[in-house]
């Protein structure tokens, strides 16, 4: 009861002001702790570019390139719950704990409670119903223009076009969704002893509250995830970590010290 009232007490007081100045001071701090401790960074940071690069291989393998860049498109849905370990890392910075490697993937299982667990079942979920969304799409377009998901030159056709469009339009509208719904619930799962629920209430409120802000950070984040993955995802090797210390501080200016 007591930790449902704080969670209560958190959605009504989440802050309503942020500026681009707090995005700049959050971006800060995220560099300062990736630069304080960046072995754990480069670590969680390295297992999403293998998964990256194992994909394209088996892809490649398959003989279906094309659905590499639904992938890549939907990767940003799972870079939060990536990051799980990262919002432990800030965490016990900030409060001067130490650091160690068992309590930073120690904190993959939330405080013992599988709220953390569950949350990463959305996480599944979300990117499996991007594939099947992805796939319906592609069925859509070019199923019946002749050309096969074995060449990427399906792409530049009139139908490859229409298909890239509309499926950016639709796959961008789920990850702004996804990104409400995430933004401060999962270092809220790090932080605090509260369901998924209720950590999901108050991402969307503190999302609703700073839309304009928050909707900023998320172009701010796709934009730079989609510029590291060039380079063969070697990339995300610093920005990964960076963003992911950063959205910690930016949780941390939402709600504050409640609860």
């Amino acid at each position: 009861m007591q930790a449902a009232n704080n969670v209560a007490a958190s959605v009504e007081q989440v802050a309503n002001d942020l500026t681009i100045g707090d995005l700049g001071r959050a971006l800060r701090a995220g560099l300062a702790d990736f630069l304080a401790r960046p072995l754990f960074g480069l670590f969680f940071a390295s297992i999403y570019v293998a998964a990256g690069l194992f994909l394209f291989v088996a892809l490649m393998r398959w003989g279906e390139p094309m659905w590499f860049v639904p992938a890549v498109a939907g990767f940003p849905l799972i870079a939060p719950f990536t990051a799980v370990g990262l919002y432990e890392v800030s965490r016990r910075r900030e409060a001067g704990l130490p650091i160690g490697w068992g309590a930073v993937l120690g904190a993959l299982r939330g405080r013992g409670d599988e709220q953390l667990i569950m949350m990463g079942g959305i996480v599944f979920v979300a990117f499996s119903f991007w594939m099947i969304i992805a796939h319906g799409i592609f069925a859509i377009f070019l199923a019946e223009s002749g050309v096969g998901s074995e060449s990427l030159a399906a792409f530049a056709t009139p139908e490859g076009m229409a298909m890239l469009a509309v499926g950016t339009l639709v796959g961008a509208i789920l990850a702004l969704a996804f990104y409400a719904v995430t933004v401060v619930s999962l270092p809220m799962l790090v932080d605090r002893e509260v369901d998924f629920l209720t950590a999901i209430i108050a991402s969307l409120a503190a999302f609703r509250a700073n839309m304009v802000l928050l909707c900023v950070w998320a172009a701010v984040i796709a934009a730079s995830l989609l510029v590291a993955m060039l380079p063969a995802f070697l990339g995300l090797l610093i920005v990964l970590p960076v963003f992911g210390h950063a959205t910690w501080h930016l949780y941390r200016r939402i709600v504050g010290q409640v609860g």
